[in-house]
């Protein structure tokens, strides 16, 4: 038998399993990089006590600050909180801004009897609005569109006179709408203007 016939067997090197945080989806080293260092210590603490002693207890943190100067331990702690406080102030800024959007439903008049239906303000409830259009079109078996208004803003165009079942799905939370209040959802009339003859 000659040598290459006889081949030694491979080892099969399995993939790393590397662990990440479910607070800002770094790894847990990297955690105190994120805009969310508390939180990510509260939760490997709770998941994984074992990492969070290794990379957070008081000898771990002693012993990579123990490099760093005092006056730069104090700024790494500033630079930290300030980082926390600005993540907070701008998921409390988001959160105002959604609750204070507005969504209206326009019913306007195209002809004597023939209506469509615009809706406006969805995207600030991060709804997408092809999938918003879709849902309403095979609900209502009738045509439905994402356009712009003259404003400039996007907007769903439904055929026909469906302002009050868009309003009652909303109202039900259905598909799609899962996240608007419906408080925030105005039924507004259109009717075309006479023309001068």
């Amino acid at each position: 038998m000659s040598s290459t016939d006889q081949q030694e067997p491979q080892l099969v090197v399995q993939p790393v399993q590397v662990l990440y945080c479910e607070i800002c989806t770094f790894p847990p080293e990297y955690c105190e990089f994120g805009s969310s260092l508390t939180r990510c210590k509260e939760w490997l603490h709770a998941e994984h006590p074992q990492l969070s002693e290794r990379y957070y207890s008081e000898e771990a943190i002693q012993s990579k600050l123990g490099t760093l100067s005092l006056e730069a331990q104090a700024k790494l702690e500033q630079d930290t909180a300030k980082k926390e406080a600005k993540a907070e102030a701008k998921a409390d800024a988001a959160l105002k801004k959604k609750m204070a959007s507005q969504v209206s439903i326009r019913r306007i008049e195209r002809n004597k009897r023939k209506f469509v239906t615009a809706i406006h303000g969805l995207e600030a409830f991060d709804v997408e609005l092809k999938k918003v259009a879709k849902f309403l079109a095979q609900k209502f078996a009738t045509g439905a569109s994402v356009t712009k208004n003259p404003q400039g803003q996007d907007e769903i165009v439904v055929q026909g006179d469906v302002a009050d079942e868009v309003l009652e799905l909303i109202e039900n939370k259905t598909g799609v709408f899962k996240g608007i209040p419906a408080a925030n959802v105005e039924i507004v009339e259109e009717k075309k203007k006479k023309t001068a003859e």
